[in-house]
């Protein structure tokens, strides 16, 4: 059995502190600008249904089957996905996929930090009063270093907001899950709503006599909110409410399975899950959509909003336009800008802390360090990944580490666990699981829906992923009925690979490195870095039987009250 310092001494402090770490775990960047964005782009009420529809068949049944295999691998002494996974089955190679459940935090956690340190400057800069005397559109291109010749200079001011980032991470985890994580989430998530309620509430209450408004607010709260039917035959729409859904959910990452392994045998995870997941779904929403959307088309007009979030980002809102339109608000602008970055700070840290306890509980468990030397090398791997990102960042890396490991990574590892767990660990014993203890009695037709629905639902996902074409689905059957080729999209996971709408080599004429070198540079270090995990995997447990009992995991103490 794994023994490690945090194997069965740390347990949550109250269930309070934990529905809202793993509902801080969920509650991200992606509640308040990719959602906006994405519904923007994708029709607004039309992209709600899918959605909605989404949730109920993929992501809450991802969500009990994440909680289920890390409360039951957490009977064993296991933290992280490896040993969860060993744990499901007879075969050695189940604890290989849960290298995902490493390789995928870590990695997010690299790029995630060094979004998170762009709201904590800003909210610095939205105080100094920065945006008044500087365009956002001039002061974030300076700040990233995008606007040097050299692609691959260091952005110093970029760099030092990240560093400090950064150390608040490590320090925050290497005080423990009660009085680190579970702590950050008590303060993070009352100050990100209040924050929220109060923008949410004055850019709604925006009229005509406001100076810079040029449509109501409402205009774009209705836009976001009145579903449309529409959505349910357009597959690119299917495809974003899905990928929404993987991205909101912290879902196929390894955080879930991780906050669930501290609980007791028989302490309830069907409602937690269940309210986590209702917790981040009010904030994408209800919170969500009431802020940029509705403010930005305020000041600037529905249409120029939806032209704004191409890409569906958020970014360019959140970052480049926000800023400037909270200078209307007079003096309670700067307040404003501070309580919309600080949301986004608290949004940011209280996720990229959950993607740290993975990898700190696989070094205790299976390494026996100490969680304070497990938090200062989580911290260093971060930093040299990260290093990278900041600046690279003119090259791609950003982008990359954002598809293939925020995405693409999420749904390969998603559709393996909901698998395994319906079909090698047992869809009878996974049910048992759930409901063990549970508070909320799980509908039966759900044992139906995770064997059968909610893998069929990831693979068409995944399908649509790796073959996205560039024009619509229908005309891309078309031309490949009449030419034989299929028009890949450049954000499909086959157009990436391909380089499809990329021309040059790694070289430009001054013999300077182009994007092409760097993209290609960033996937062989993501490749050398899953490599790597899997080789700890293996040394962790090497010569070790573990996967062998499977039936009677070990009684635990302890637990959230």
């Amino acid at each position: 059995m794994a023994s490690g310092p945090g194997a069965k001494k740390e347990q949550w402090g109250t269930r309070v502190g934990l529905v809202l770490a793993v509902a801080g775990n969920a509650v991200g960047l992606g509640n308040f600008l990719r959602f906006p964005a994405q519904a923007a782009q994708n029709g607004g009420g039309a992209f709600l249904v899918p959605y909605l529809i989404s949730f109920v068949l993929m992501g809450l049944p991802l969500l009990w089957v994440e909680w289920a295999i890390g409360r039951h691998g957490g009977q064993y002494g296991h933290h992280s996905a490896p040993g969860m996974f060993a744990r499901l089955g007879r075969a050695r190679w189940l604890k290989y996929v849960g290298v995902f459940g490493l390789f995928t935090n870590l990695t997010v956690a690299a790029y995630y930090c060094y979004i998170e340190s762009w709201t904590l400057a800003y909210v610095w800069h939205s105080l100094r009063g920065t945006f008044e005397a500087t365009p956002p559109t001039t002061f974030f291109p300076e700040y990233l270093g995008t606007t040097s010749d050299d692609i691959a200079a260091i952005p110093y001011e970029a760099a030092g907001f990240f560093l400090a980032t950064l150390a608040l991470n490590v320090w925050l985890l290497s005080r423990g899950l009660v009085r680190g994580v579970e702590l950050a989430a008590k303060i993070g998530m009352p100050l990100l709503l209040g924050f929220g309620a109060v923008l949410a509430i004055k850019g709604l209450m925006l009229g005509p006599g406001d100076p810079g408004v040029v449509e109501s607010p409402l205009v774009g709260l209705n836009f976001v909110w009145e579903p449309q039917g529409s959505g349910l035959f357009n597959p690119s729409t299917w495809l974003a409410a899905a990928g929404q859904i993987f991205f909101t959910l912290s879902v196929g990452m390894g955080s879930i399975h991780c906050y669930a392994a501290y609980l007791r045998e028989r302490d309830d995870i069907a409602l937690n899950a269940t309210t986590a997941g209702t917790v981040n779904e009010f904030v994408e929403v209800i919170l969500g959509g009431s802020i940029l959307i509705p403010i930005a088309t305020a000041y600037l007009g529905l249409a120029a909003v939806q032209a704004a979030t191409a890409g569906g980002s958020g970014f360019g809102l959140g970052f480049l336009t926000l800023p400037t339109l909270f200078n209307q608000w007079g003096w309670f602008g700067p307040i404003a800008g501070a309580m919309w970055f600080g949301l986004l700070f608290f949004a940011g840290i209280t996720s990229s802390l959950a993607m740290g306890q993975p990898v700190l509980a696989f070094l205790q468990d299976e390494f026996k360090v100490s969680r304070e030397k497990a938090a200062l090398l989580c911290g260093l791997a971060t930093l040299l990944l990260g290093s990278m990102v900041v600046i690279l960042y003119p090259g791609g890396t950003f982008d990359e580490f954002d598809f293939w490991t925020g995405t693409f990574s999420l749904i390969v590892f998603a559709l393996a666990e909901v698998l395994i767990f319906g079909w090698i660990f047992g869809i009878e014993r996974g049910w048992a699981e759930l409901n063990r203890g549970a508070d909320l009695r799980l509908p039966g037709i759900y044992k139906y829906v995770i064997k059968y629905v909610t893998p069929l639902f990831i693979l068409v996902v995944l399908f649509g992923a790796m073959v996205k074409p560039s024009v619509a689905w229908g005309e891309a059957m078309s031309q490949l009925l009449s030419t034989g080729s299929w028009p890949f999209a450049a954000d499909s996971v086959l157009g990436k690979l391909l380089h499809v709408g990329e021309t040059g080599g790694y070289f430009d004429d001054a013999g300077k490195i182009t994007p092409m070198f760097v993209k290609d540079l960033t996937r062989v270090v993501l490749l050398t870095v899953f490599t790597l995990i899997a080789a700890l995997v293996w040394r962790a447990f090497r010569g070790r039987n573990i996967e062998a009992s499977t039936q009677h995991p070990p009684k635990t103490e302890g637990g959230a009250s």
